[in-house]
């Protein structure tokens, strides 16, 4: 029974002070196990908090131990079922006897803050162990080697997953959520959602919404490197947004070289070439000024694992936020841990991006390949089912889309065979289906854009002219 109005008995400045010993609290320790002998209520009140190895005192955490497995049990945490079970584990001389459990009970006579004695536990556990990754950190840099930034990245790794470690979520009620979303946003926190700067793809997905994970999938030689360019573009370019591009396929110089040619209009041939004339060479440099200036950032590295994503990521929001992640390609990315199958394998890599996309709060968009499958049937339009190696990618995302474009399937000549009876019909030539498969929070459908094959990019089909990159500077090709 908790005791209203009886005070906590914890002296205020109750830390043990010593010299040699890292930060704890046996008092605080002392009192959360005497909560337990004394009020039933308190397991649940302490169990999201604390967990046997945050107890300084190694006697304690085996107490604390015992009645959490009580609890389990749905057995009475009291002074003697708690000795009965320290005495079966053949633990209970070691802790100090049934003595030991009768004298924290008196001394501690009441429940009352409970909670508040199991956050200085558990907070005074994150400075132990912030202390022994330091040393950790240490040893890597001790160590030294000619790969410093293998050690960055290592010394990276151990601190974010010290930070994740720490996070955790509770209850929250119902009206708190709904108040949060009827409150009237400040400036700052209007633009929750990363546009991807094509007009009926935002309006039906509402943009990308942070925290989500996107998967952009399409068999080889469709568009969705340059998709993704064009993504990364308009966050950029057109909402100020900084960008993370992971590109595991292709080099920081081509994606670069890709870009300037959508947006400038100027073929990449010609472009590689410097064979273009005074006014491509015009509209190559006020490109080039453009998208020097936009927060755009690429890493081109052949092997990397989510971990080394989400440091670098972590480091880049640090330095200069981040607002959108890109990872070309997932079936490229290296698993962190072993898996008995590639299947198992791509599932741990796919849940590690929705888990890196909710803590950095960022959208964050994965390429995809598709199986052979989709080309042994016609239409060639590709479905769910066709998600390389893993039904895991398929559930871990917020949002699939795909990419089909009829005109690589087809030549003009055998799409006219195949629709003899469509007078007037043309063949599809640089038209592109974004197909919206799942869409976790919203509608799916299709949204048809139009691909430029001389430049290699997608535009809205508004902009459908040949001077159209003149006509829209404000928006550019990419749009």
């Amino acid at each position: 029974m908790v005791l209203d109005n009886v005070p906590a008995q914890i002296p205020q400045n109750s830390r043990v002070q010593q010299s040699g010993l890292p930060p704890h609290d046996i008092s605080a320790e002392e009192a959360v196990i005497a909560a337990l002998l004394l009020d039933n209520d308190a397991y649940a009140r302490v169990a999201p908090i604390i967990q046997p190895n945050d107890f300084f005192r190694e006697h304690n955490g085996w107490i604390y131990e015992v009645c959490l497995q009580l609890a389990d049990r749905n057995e009475t945490i009291t002074v003697p079922t708690v000795a009965h079970e320290l005495l079966r584990l053949d633990r209970l001389e070691s802790v100090g006897g049934e003595a030991y459990l009768q004298e924290i009970a008196g001394k501690y006579f009441t429940a009352i803050g409970v909670e508040s004695h199991a956050r200085i536990i558990a907070r005074d556990a994150l400075y132990r162990r912030l202390m022994q990754t330091a040393g950790q950190i240490a040893q890597l840099a001790n160590a030294g080697g000619a790969d410093v930034s293998h050690v960055i990245r290592e010394s990276e790794s151990l601190l974010l997953n010290l930070r994740s470690a720490e996070a955790s979520g509770d209850f929250r009620r119902l009206r708190e959520l709904l108040d949060d979303f009827l409150e009237i946003p400040s400036e700052e926190e209007v633009d929750t959602v990363v546009r991807s700067g094509f007009m009926d793809m935002d309006e039906l997905l509402g943009g990308f919404k942070r925290g989500d994970l996107l998967v952009l999938a399409a068999r080889t030689g469709v568009g969705k490197t340059s998709l993704m360019l064009n993504f990364a573009r308009n966050a950029a370019v057109g909402s100020q947004g900084t960008v993370a591009i992971f590109s595991l396929e292709m080099n920081g110089e081509q994606l670069a070289m890709r870009m300037l040619s959508a947006e400038s209009g100027v073929k990449m041939s010609r472009l590689r070439l410097g064979r273009h004339g005074e006014e491509e060479e015009s509209r190559v440099m006020n490109a080039h000024g453009q998208l020097s200036s936009a927060p755009i950032f690429i890493d081109d590295s052949a092997m990397l694992s989510v971990s080394e994503i989400r440091a670098k990521c972590r480091r880049l929001q640090a330095e200069f936020g981040l607002d959108l992640v890109i990872v070309d390609y997932l079936q490229l990315l290296q698993s962190s841990g072993r898996a008995d199958t590639r299947a198992n394998e791509i599932s741990h890599i796919s849940r590690s991006l929705k888990e890196l996309a909710r803590e950095l709060n960022v959208p964050v968009i994965a390429a995809a390949q598709l199986s052979r499958a989709v080309e042994s049937r016609q239409p060639h339009i590709p479905m769910l089912s066709d998600l390389r190696e893993s039904g895991a990618i398929e559930q871990d995302a917020d949002i699939v889309m795909f990419i089909y474009r009829e005109d690589v399937y087809l030549q003009a000549e055998q799409w006219q065979d195949k629709n003899p009876t469509s007078p007037g019909s043309q063949h599809p030539t640089g038209l592109a289906q974004v197909i919206i498969a799942k869409h976790r929070n919203g509608p799916t459908g299709t949204v048809t854009i139009r691909f430029v094959p001389e430049t290699a990019s997608f535009q809205d089909l508004l902009l459908r002219s040949d001077t159209s990159h003149l006509e829209a500077d404000s928006l550019g090709p990419t749009n």
